[in-house]
Order: C-alpha cells, then structure tokens, then sequence
C-alpha cells in the first residue's frame, strides 16, 4: 500500500506546486497564450467538474469536501482490501493524489485553481488542472481494469 499512498503523495505535491505557481504568476483571469489550442489561464472554480454547482451561495464548497473525505476513506479501503491488484490500485492512487488536492483548494481558498485551457475553433474545454488530470487518469484505468477482469474472466 506505501507504493500507492506514494504515488498519491506525489501526484498531490505536483497538483498544489503547479497550483503555488500560477498564483504567484497569474492574476485571476489572466492567461499566456501557448499555442494555437492551448492557453495557460487562472480560474477560480467554487463548483465540481466543469463548474457543476458553481452558483450556489457557498453550501457546496462544504458538500464537495465531504465528500472528498468520504471519498479518501473509501479509496483507503479499497487499496488496503486491493492491494494485489496493481492497475486498480494506481487508478484509486491517482484518484486518491487528485481528491486530495482539490480538498485542500477548497479548504484554503474557498475554490479550487484551475489553470490548464484548451480550445479549438468555437470549441473551448472547461479549464482544468493536475488534480483533475489524476483523477480523469485514474477513473479510465478503473475502467480499463474492469474491462481486462471482465475479458479474463471469460
């Protein structure tokens, strides 16, 4: 299990420096042009994924911890109760590194730093950052790993 709270830990060191950066180079709004589909750009995100509940009074910064804390303790759970299963385990490890993260923006900040945009012609992605990159990573493996264990089990 050490190996997974590892990877865990370093996905979250990665997500809050990240993060550190962009408030120290960025006001809110402001953003770098890279190239023609990708800007670097600060976004102050009170919601969950792609803005979800993002106008609420306030009610949804302590609901979204919550249950982030539940989540924590079930991921906990399960890589304790997993742990020979090396792809499950890395899934629930980068979901785990990227809840963590985005708890901690919501605990200090009130919202979570959002900073990664991508766009294409009148197409624009909501932006995102690398807690978000984990936990996106972490749920097509479990995916994956439930598709090869369906496969095997054939």
């Amino acid at each position: 299990m050490l190996q997974w709270l590892g990877l865990a830990f370093i996905l979250l060191l990665a997500d809050q420096f990240t993060k550190v950066l962009i408030l120290g180079y960025y006001h809110l709004g402001e953003s770098t042009y890279v190239t023609s589909f990708f800007n670097v750009v600060r976004v102050h995100n009170s919601g969950a994924a792609f803005s979800f509940l993002a106008s609420g009074s306030g009610w949804q910064r302590w609901f979204f911890v919550g249950i982030a804390v539940a989540a924590v303790v079930f991921i906990l759970f399960m890589l304790r109760s997993h742990a020979g299963q090396r792809l499950f385990c890395f899934a629930m490890a980068c979901i785990l590194g990227g809840a963590i993260g985005n708890v901690i923006d919501r605990l200090l900040h009130g919202y979570v730093i959002d900073f990664l945009d991508f766009h294409l012609r009148n197409w624009h992605f909501p932006a995102f950052n690398v807690a978000d990159s984990a936990i996106t990573l972490g749920a097509a493996c479990l995916i994956l790993d439930e598709l090869l264990r369906v496969r095997r089990s054939r």
